[in-house]
């Protein structure tokens, strides 16, 4: 059997059970790029100018935001009724512990033999499918609200009420379903996590349908899939992990942007087809896939050449690529790509404040060192 020479750090993903901490449809910056907004001011800017042009599509026509009445949304969610205490997230396959009747998520209590609210033992527990139809149709209720379509050529009739526009919530409706998803899956609930994500793809896809694959859309339904992917893998089904990573590329390879988070997300998917092509002794595919990604990173640097985290990201692929490479016996070829992320990461400046960074050059170059033929560290 193959084992990956990479030591976990190294990796795009450290191990399984972590799942990229952006939401796709908040355009979130690079830690070290500092030409990017705050999410919250992106997305302050974004709703601000869709609620003028919503004002503006709707003439006179009143315009009013949706509230939900417990408190849920996009931006601040709090623990409720619907609540799992246990991963924080919406129940999914609610579960009643018998006899205290506190209710979880089903993967998430079966970990237990006491309640971990009361701490009553834990006799047995049933399916709750009463509250569980109630904590869909709340879902649905976020996940399925649609933007009112009116004629803004018709002439408003006296005396008629007038129509009430929601703005579009497309954007925090998908936030929504990651956001719930991203607690479950950090809690290992992965199947709640990929019902929340199948969700959303659904609905990106139903917007595709509808307005065409406009970079919005498709950079986010690549994220969306690049999540799934990594719940098929957490799940063990490599199968469909490597379906979904191949489907994130190719959505978000018909972005045209020089957006670095998506380029990112781009060579992140390219590398997790290719680790399981590399775990699974296919050393020849994990390569091809490796080299896709390398690229997609060498041309990044292109244009951000002074961004520190990319230049981590080449010598992160050039890694990948280099040791796929000395396991088929191009050993001077290897040689060559460890040579240059060691020029890479040896020329790269951080700050006092980059110290996450700065552990991970370490780390990288330190690996790119022992790979080294003894007289060749000397």
């Amino acid at each position: 059997m193959i084992r990956c020479a990479l030591p976990p750090v190294i990796a795009d993903t450290k191990v399984l059970t972590k799942m990229t901490p952006v939401c796709p449809f908040v355009k979130a910056a690079r830690p070290d790029d500092a030409s990017s907004r705050k999410p919250s001011e992106n997305q302050n800017k974004q709703q601000t100018g869709h609620e003028s042009k919503v004002k503006q599509e709707s003439g006179d026509s009143a315009s009013s935001s949706p509230k939900c009445p417990f408190g849920y949304d996009s931006q601040t969610f709090k623990l409720g009724p619907f609540s799992c205490m246990i991963c924080q997230a919406l129940l999914f396959q609610s579960s009643k512990c018998l006899p205290c009747s506190h209710v979880y998520c089903k993967a998430c209590i079966s970990r237990f033999k006491d309640c971990p609210l009361c701490g009553a033992d834990i006799e047995k527990t049933e399916a709750d499918t009463n509250l569980q139809d109630v904590v869909d149709r709340f879902i649905n209720g976020h996940a399925r609200i649609k933007r009112s379509q009116v004629d803004t050529d018709q002439k408003e009739v006296a005396g008629e009420k007038k129509t009430v526009i929601y703005e579009d919530v497309s954007l925090e409706r998908g936030a929504f379903l990651v956001q719930q998803a991203m607690r479950a899956f950090r809690a290992n609930n992965i199947e709640s996590a990929k019902s929340r994500l199948s969700l959303c793809a659904e609905d990106i896809r139903e917007q595709i349908e509808r307005m065409g694959n406009t970079s919005e859309l498709c950079s986010q339904l690549g994220a969306v899939l690049g999540m799934l992917g990594d719940c098929c893998r957490a799940l063990g089904d490599a199968g469909s992990a490597v379906n979904y990573f191949e489907e994130s590329v190719n959505f978000l390879e018909k972005v045209s942007t020089d957006d670095l988070e998506i380029k990112h997300t781009l060579s992140v998917s390219l590398n997790k087809i290719g680790d399981l092509k590399y775990y699974d002794g296919d050393l020849q595919a994990a390569r091809s896939y490796y080299s896709q990604g390398l690229n997609v990173r060498r041309n990044a640097i292109k244009h951000h050449s002074s961004v520190p985290s990319q230049i981590l990201d080449v010598a992160v692929s050039l890694a990948k690529v280099a040791d796929v490479d000395k396991n088929l016996g191009n050993e001077d070829v290897a040689l060559d790509g460890f040579e240059e992320g060691i020029k890479l990461l040896e020329g790269l400046k951080l700050n006092s404040e980059e110290v996450g960074l700065e552990q991970r050059r370490l780390s990288v170059l330190e690996f790119f060192n022992s790979q080294l033929p003894k007289k060749e560290r000397d």
